[in-house]
Formats: structure tokens, C-alpha cells, sequence
């Protein structure tokens, strides 16, 4: 596929997972009444799709790597659509819920080949506006999900909701395997360019061993974590967490010893990668409990109806939606490292707000200073995930994305239940915000800015000064160079030689062909456009 039908479909993807999300938590207590479930059995149908989202969604990018990211998203955006159709028509609430949970395994597939493909189709130094425009999609469809939501299952019933998906899925599926058997056929033997002709790899398939034991492993540790911070009393949350860490040391375990381990060195071992995940846990869950924490107090404390506090939480959605494009600027112009930090802290400077807001003006304030922080930082970490792992580990390295927005808010919801009742309604507000400054310390291993380049004569040689290097000893020769127009500054070299230019980073550049003789005073000229280095983002 072409860059711009690879964009729309990892749009696409996106929104229709985040969509199918806050839909049915409106159409959840209709759901109960027309199918005579039970509080229990409709819960499940939203933790039945969670564990098998959380459980599978490393080994899917993995796929994706080994046998290509439009082929994942294909299979996963036709199966999510089928199941989705399926719960429409479903007779009891024993099917929903089995139902779900196949949605939940195609929603493995399909999420981590959203982020693949972008990884595989742009060039690295050009992800950040994908993600950003990703990101906005996913904040305007959760944005209009609860709206959508009430007015289908007011209008047309609960099993209306499930239908929203069908269409989408369908279209975009079809098209990414239409568009990856042309994609094939164009890149035939004749006509694929060479390896080093075509710049930034794009690997669609890997001949790597799959670690099957391993994605076990980690299945069942992921599948518990989640089950356990979902039902954490009782017997079996207590099973829940003892299995958690049985199957997590198992999964650590296998992989030391696996030749070809599930989650590749080159991703897990990156501090950068280890901490934009950190934070992005740490982020949707002080997001997402604070959400939950917020329902309360507008609805019990405040006495809000359900329809004017989704009013007062729109600032959220819109700011959420307008930090994507304003932090793709800001990762170009201040890095990673910055953007991050800053963002974190004024998300912990919403729930304070939030914490202390006396009335529903406050309410939108804290709301605000929320969503920005948050699509900020969701956009910078996922673009520092990303770009940061190879191109042939890009599904595996989505797959860890997915899964740390999906525990994420699990853990946050999870520990506001707790905080509530044990220490009051806007406890976990202000925990959330300690938690969220607590993170700060791992914007260190992010990426800084890009670095000034030096201009002007070399130090210590002032304007109009000529400086010589000695002759060379084989030759004996010295070659003069002219002044540059713009310092005055002549310079001899020796004839022969390989001579040290001085680099505006600091390093020596051997002379003889390179890009210097494309730049003019550290600025790039000519028809090579401006680059950035591994760690400028």
C-alpha cells in the first residue's frame, strides 16, 4: 500500500478499536436488561475482550513481523468485523461474552499492525506526524463514542452499536489485501530497487523462529495481571496475583535460555523504549482513573445528571485531539526528553486541579490540562517506541505499546476503586498525581533535542586569519585551500592526505566524499533535504 492508504488504515484501525470501547459502556445496562444478564456476566463482557487483548497482543506483532503487518491488519480488521456482526445477531449473553473475547483476539491482531505499518512505510524521521494524526483519531473517536453510543442504543437498541463496526472494518480490511498484493507484485525482482538504493528497510516477512512457549508464558501472566487487577478480592484474585507471578517468572526464564526470544534485546533493551513504556502505563492509568474517580464526584458529590458530565469532561477530548498536531512540533523543536516531562507534569497539574475544583468551570479547567498532557505524551512515548526499535521488531514494539495503554487503564481504574473506599472520593485524584510526578525521573532516558550546529571560523582562529596544517611526511606537499567568503579563514591541507574536517558535533569526519561538500555553514544544501540523528526526534 501506498503511504497515504497506509495512514487511513491505521486510522482506521485505531479508532474503530477505541470506538468499540466507549460505545458499549453506554449500551452496557440495556444490554442487561434486554438478555436478563447479570451484573457479573455483563462485566464480562467488557474483561472477557480485556485478557484476550492484553494476553495476545505481543505474540500479534510478532506475526507481523514474521509474516508482514498488512496481512495482520487485514486478518484482523475482517475477524473483528465478522465477530462484531456476530454479537449484533447473538441470543444470550453467553454468546456476547464468547463473542467478545474472539473480537478481543482479532483486536490483537489488528492493533500492534497500526503502528507496524507506519514504522515499515515512513522513514523514521517522518513518524511523527502518522502518529500524531493516529492519535487524534483515537481521542476524537473516544470523544464521540459515549454520544454515538446513546444515540444508537436509544434509537435502534444495544446490538446497533456492534454494527457501527462492520462497515469499516470490511472496507479497510479488504483494501490492505488488495493493497499488499500490489504492493508484492510491484516489488518484483525486476523492478525492486537495491537494499541500499531504497533507504530505511521495510521488512514484510522475518524468517525468525517463533517463541511459542515464550507467548505462552506471557500470555498467561498478562491474561492474570489483568483478571486479577479487574477482580482484585476475594479467592480468586488472590489466584489471580500468585499465577501472575508464577507465569511471569516462567516467561523470564524461557526467554534467557530461547535462541530467538519473543521480545527481541534490541527492543527490551533499550532504556528509551523501557521507559516510554513506563510512562505510558503510568499515564493512561492516572487518565483513566481519574476518569473514574471524576464520575462520582460530578454525579454524587456535584449532583450532575449522566448528560452534563459528559459536558463537563468535553475540554478533555478536545484538548486530548488538539495536543497531537502541537506535539509533533514540539518533538521536532524541543525532543523527546522535553515534551514528555512537560506534558507529564501538566497532566499531574490537571488532576490536582481536579482534585481541589470546587465547581464545573474548574471541572473543564483540570479536564484540559489532562487531555493535553496526556495526548502529548502518548504521542511522544509511541513515537520514541517506535522509532527507537528496529524496523523488522516494529510489530513486537507495537504490541508492547498496545499493551501498556491496555494495562494501563486497567491498573489506574483498579487502584481509584481501592482509594475510594478507603481514603475518601478525590483521594485517588491527588495519588494519581503523585504517581505521575513520581515518573518524571524516567524522561531521562528518552532522546534529548536536536543539537545546535556550530557556525563560523574554527575556536581560537579569529576572522581574517589564515591557519595551516602541516605538510604530509610521505609527500612533503601542502595543497592551500581558499578563504571561505564568509570568515576570511584559509586553511592549507596536505596534499594526499586524509585529513580530519572539524565536525559541529565534536567528532573528526574523514575528508573525500561525504555530505560536507552539500553544506554551507552547518545547513544543508542542494537537493540532499535536512536529516536527524538517532536521537533527535
Amino acid at each position: 500500500m501506498n503511504r497515504p492508504l497506509t495512514l487511513a488504515s491505521s486510522v482506521c484501525g485505531a479508532m474503530v478499536v477505541a470506538l468499540d470501547g466507549t460505545v458499549l459502556m453506554v449500551a452496557q445496562p440495556t444490554l442487561q436488561r434486554d438478555l436478563d444478564a447479570s451484573f457479573a456476566q455483563v462485566q464480562w463482557t467488557s474483561t472477557g475482550y480485556l485478557v484476550a487483548v492484553a494476553a495476545l497482543l505481543v505474540f500479534a506483532g510478532r506475526l507481523g513481523d514474521r509474516y508482514g503487518h498488512r496481512r495482520t491488519f487485514a486478518l484482523g480488521m475482517l475477524g473483528f468485523g465478522a465477530a462484531s456482526a456476530g454479537i449484533a445477531v447473538a441470543p444470550g449473553v453467553g454468546w456476547v461474552i464468547g463473542l467478545r473475547v474472539v473480537q478481543g483476539v482479532f483486536g490483537a491482531l489488528l492493533q500492534p499492525a497500526t503502528l507496524g505499518m507506519l514504522r515499515t512505510t515512513y522513514p523514521p524521521e517522518a513518524l511523527r506526524r502518522p502518529i500524531a494524526a493516529r492519535t487524534a483519531a483515537i481521542g476524537l473517536a473516544a470523544a464521540a463514542g459515549p454520544v454515538l453510543g446513546g444515540a444508537l442504543t436509544t434509537g435502534f437498541g444495544w446490538r446497533s452499536v456492534f454494527l457501527l463496526n462492520v462497515v469499516p472494518a470490511v472496507v479497510f480490511g479488504t483494501l490492505a489485501l488488495v493493497g499488499g498484493k500490489r504492493s508484492r507484485a510491484a516489488s518484483s525482482p525486476v523492478s525492486r530497487p537495491a537494499p541500499e538504493m531504497s533507504g530505511e528497510p521495510r521488512p514484510e516477512t522475518d524468517r525468525t523462529p517463533l517463541d511459542v512457549p515464550g507467548a505462552l508464558w506471557l500470555a498467561v501472566a498478562l491474561a492474570c495481571l489483568v483478571h486479577t487487577l479487574v477482580a482484585p478480592s476475594g479467592p480468586a484474585g488472590a489466584l489471580g496475583a500468585v499465577a501472575t507471578v508464577v507465569a511471569g517468572a516462567g516467561f523470564v526464564r524461557r526467554e534467557r535460555r530461547a535462541p530467538a526470544p519473543l521480545l527481541p534485546p534490541a527492543v527490551v533493551g533499550s532504556p528509551a523504549v523501557g521507559a516510554s513504556l513506563a510512562l505510558l502505563v503510568t499515564v493512561s492509568a492516572a487518565l483513566n482513573g481519574g476518569l473514574f474517580t471524576c464520575v462520582y464526584v460530578l454525579q454524587d458529590d456535584l449532583g450532575l445528571t449522566p448528560l452534563r458530565t459528559a459536558l463537563v469532561g468535553l475540554p478533555l477530548a478536545a484538548s486530548l485531539v488538539a495536543a497531537a498536531p502541537v506535539s509533533a512540533v514540539l518533538l521536532r523543536r524541543a525532543g523527546a526528553r522535553s515534551t514528555v516531562a512537560g506534558a507529564t507534569a501538566v497532566l499531574a497539574a490537571g488532576l490536582l486541579v481536579l482534585a481541589a475544583a470546587p465547581g464545573t468551570a474548574a471541572f473543564c479547567a483540570g479536564f484540559a490540562l489532562v487531555g493535553a498532557g496526556f495526548g502529548t505524551v502518548m504521542v511522544a512515548a509511541t513515537h520514541v517506541v517506535v522509532r527507537q526499535s528496529p524496523a523488522a521488531s516494529a510489530g513486537v514494539a507495537g504490541g508492547l505499546q498496545q499493551t501498556a495503554m491496555n494495562v494501563g487503564p486497567v491498573l489506574g481504574v483498579a487502584s481509584a476503586t481501592v482509594l475510594v473506599g478507603a481514603a475518601g472520593t478525590r483521594s485517588p485524584l491527588i495519588v494519581l498525581a503523585v504517581a505521575a510526578v513520581a515518573a518524571l525521573p524516567l524522561c531521562r532516558a528518552l532522546p534529548g533535542g536536536p543539537r545546535p550546529l556550530a557556525a563560523g571560523p574554527p575556536t581560537g582562529l579569529p576572522t581574517g586569519v589564515s591557519a595551516s596544517l602541516p605538510a604530509d611526511a610521505s609527500t612533503g606537499v601542502s595543497v592551500s585551500l581558499p578563504a571561505d567568503a564568509s570568515t576570511g579563514v584559509s586553511a592549507s591541507l596536505p596534499a594526499g592526505v586524509t585529513a580530519a574536517v572539524p565536525d559541529p558535533l565534536g567528532g573528526p569526519v574523514p575528508a573525500g566524499p561525504s555530505d560536507a561538500r552539500h553544506t554551507v555553514r552547518a545547513v544543508e544544501r542542494g537537493s540532499f533535504g535536512p536529516s536527524l540523528g538517532d536521537d533527535e526526534v
